[in-house]
């Protein structure tokens, strides 16, 4: 079978008993052959097409099918990727559903339709047609699936209490992911996602603007693909940074939680590196590297046990020195 069939099939249907639908199809952006196809009013053969919806994938629609859709479709719709793992995600809280990607383009497109349009007051059906999900390919949903999140790269001066001024900049926002890796001696660069507050209308725009006003050079990465899918993962690198060392720290995960373990660690040393992602677990897990010279030992021993939070030392984590720390 080729390309097309499901709405070729349901137009020819729809059309026959209620012509007044209207009857709308839903592709990949990166798989888009029918809607290249009816723009162009001809069959038009992909060079190469997407496959993270797999099921609707095809670089060349069927001749008979094109011809129906062409004769009866209404539109059509292309969403990418994030608006796919969004319907997923949509379909899971409102049914306890779970769609696989090809599955849930009806319900994206549908939502994205309606944001464009600010349609009201009318019915719509959105046809969902597949559940052949793995976890694999449902951890890479969940990272995208959150329409909520937005994440900037902000520059702050290297120094001691920077951390606290930034997130404080931010709150009360849920930040939801917070890494940084000491580069050198003037600025450092945060990777930081947070959500906007719910029902402020420009809420994102206006932390922005907050944050440059307190001095914070800021740009905005939400939807930067390389950003989302590899830099968030890999921000920092290598760095010679005397007398660090590095610890792991868990903390009850709640509304505030980041923001109390930031103000336990005002402390007066410098925070060399620093690494946080929200997994929605019971507890929150921060990596932190502290540069502590050697005669302050003892003090940071005592730091840390009032501290009141689990940790453990990972200073000599063969993983540490050979992806973390240059000491050459």
């Amino acid at each position: 079978p080729r390309g097309g069939g499901l709405l070729a099939g349901v137009a020819a249907y729809v059309k026959r008993v209620r012509p007044n639908v209207k009857v709308f199809g839903v592709e990949a952006e990166d798989a888009a052959g029918m809607t290249a196809s009816l723009r162009e009013g001809r069959l038009v053969s992909l060079d190469s097409v997407g496959l993270f919806a797999d099921g609707a994938a095809v670089k060349t629609v069927g001749t008979e099918t094109f011809r129906i859709c062409n004769t009866l479709v209404d539109g059509m719709i292309t969403v990418d990727t994030d608006r796919i793992c969004g319907a997923i995600k949509l379909a899971y809280n409102d049914a306890r559903v779970v769609l696989e990607p090809a599955g849930a383009l009806a319900v994206a497109g549908m939502k994205k339709y309606v944001e464009e349009n600010g349609t009201t007051g009318s019915t719509f059906v959105a046809i969902t047609s597949g559940a052949n999900m793995d976890f694999d390919r449902l951890r890479f949903v969940s990272e995208c699936a959150d329409e909520s999140e937005v994440s900037l790269a902000v520059t702050i001066p290297e120094k001691p209490g920077a951390f606290r001024d930034l997130y404080n900049t931010i709150w009360p926002r849920n930040v939801t992911a917070f890494s940084y890796r000491f580069e050198s001696e003037r600025n450092a660069n945060i990777f930081i996602s947070f959500q906007p507050i719910a029902n402020v209308e420009n809420d994102f725009e206006d932390t922005v603007r907050h944050l440059r006003e307190n001095g914070f050079e800021c740009i905005d990465i939400s939807h930067d693909e390389l950003a989302k899918v590899h830099v968030r993962h890999m921000a920092g690198g290598r760095s010679e940074v005397p007398h660090e060392r590095l610890f792991r720290f868990d903390f009850p995960e709640s509304p505030g939680a980041l923001q109390r373990f930031l103000l336990a660690l005002d402390i007066k040393w410098n925070v060399s590196l620093f690494h946080y992602r929200n997994h929605g677990d019971d507890f929150g897990r921060v990596l932190v590297g502290i540069q502590v010279p050697e005669k302050c030992g003892r003090s940071l021993g005592v730091f840390l046990e009032n501290l009141g939070y689990r940790y453990s030392e990972e200073t000599d984590n063969p993983v540490y020195r050979r992806f973390l720390r240059n000491t050459h």
